[in-house]
């Protein structure tokens, strides 16, 4: 498992590129809005590769709001100040509108985090033929996100009798989003390998504090033995916080909490002992994608290919004892990392090239 902070805690290299070399222009269509821990820690990373590999990058919010996502797609892809690249997230599952939208604009594409549904594929068709310039795709692993909350959950809850089953519950982000989905995925993934652990129900928080805090009132009184409970998000995650201490119980010790996104507010939550599972890192996608992004627009574009589809190894668990230092981290807009020295399909020595090539792109 690659360490992207410990490992890649990394010293400047005194490089640069050559001097007065074309600067590719690429708009980033963030799902989210700039408040939100995650999607500005996402968009910060972002720039802070853009920044270091020459790019230049112009960053929307959208705010989960579908149509101004695509009001931004269009003035990108048919205004008359077109970029060379378009970076979306099929979140909202736009993405078929926007491969509809770029055609005849010249602009190539490339998605992240949420790559096509399987539906959407299945009506698309051939995407190389249809749509050639849409490139390919960069998630992260989402599945083994999913697997390592669960996991770090059931190890650290306290011992039981033989015959007495252990509660969970669970919180899942929505029932379309391959994102969420995998985590899903990943969560059953741990639940098979410990069936003494009996999850009572999952309901889908919408990303939502608000939202997971009102589902989590009404479970908690539902099941009133649940001693686990996985979020999918940290968000979530502090709305089951809430409910949990309205009970009278406290979260991280009468009830263990897990969830994903390393927000300083989850590490710190972490640290607190309020959180006893975080698994982050995957806020870093963006400005990996730059770089493979990087190394297309820099190939001879007579006989470049697609960037194809890559899964970024990008998820770890946050163990309590390096709080301190991810928060830390935090506070530096690269995080300490120098994406440069990753271009091209190389890593410094000792640490592991982040990205695995997955299906080829249809």
């Amino acid at each position: 498992m690659i360490r992207f902070f410990s490992g890649c805690l990394l010293c400047l290299v005194g490089w640069v590129w050559g001097g007065g070399a074309w600067a590719a222009s690429v708009v980033f269509l963030n799902p989210g809005s700039a408040p939100d821990p995650y999607w500005n820690s996402y968009s910060r990373f972002m720039q802070a590769a853009a920044d270091r590999l020459g790019m230049q990058l112009t960053i929307h919010y959208t705010d989960r709001d579908t149509r101004m996502l695509l009001t931004f797609a269009r003035e990108a892809l048919q205004g008359t100040d077109r970029p060379d690249y378009l970076v979306f997230s099929n979140e909202l599952n736009v993405a078929p509108e926007i491969l509809r939208l770029s055609l005849g604009s010249g602009v190539k594409l490339l998605a992240v985090n949420n790559t096509f549904t399987a539906n959407q594929l299945s009506i698309l068709g051939d995407l190389r033929s249809r749509y050639p310039d849409f490139l390919g795709s960069v998630v992260a692993n989402d599945e083994e996100g999913g697997y390592l909350i669960a996991r770090r959950l059931i190890e650290t809850r306290p011992p039981t009798a033989p015959d007495q089953p252990v509660e969970m519950i669970a919180f899942s982000g929505t029932n379309t989003t391959p994102v969420s989905l995998q985590r899903e995925q990943g969560l059953y993934r741990a639940l098979a390998e410990h069936p003494e652990i009996r999850l009572r129900q999952i309901v889908l928080g919408g990303w939502r504090r608000d939202r997971a805090y009102e589902q989590a009132q009404v479970l908690l009184k539902r099941y009133p033995n649940v001693s686990l409970i996985w979020t999918a998000s940290d968000l979530m995650a502090y709305g089951v916080m809430d409910a949990v201490r309205e009970t009278g119980k406290r979260p991280g010790k009468d009830v263990l909490i897990g969830t994903i996104n390393d927000s300083t507010a989850a590490l710190q939550a972490l640290l607190e002992g309020h959180l006893n599972a975080v698994v982050g890192g995957h806020f870093t996608l963006g400005g990996w994608a730059l770089v493979l992004l990087n190394d297309y627009d820099r190939a001879d574009s007579r006989t470049r290919q697609p960037i194809g589809n890559w899964r970024v190894r990008a998820m770890e668990i946050r163990e309590r004892s390096d709080s301190a230092r991810f928060m830390q981290a935090n506070n530096q807009d690269d995080y300490g990392i120098d994406v440069r020295q990753f271009v091209g399909g190389h890593s410094p020595a000792g640490v592991e090239y982040p990205f695995v090539r997955t299906e080829a792109l249809r």
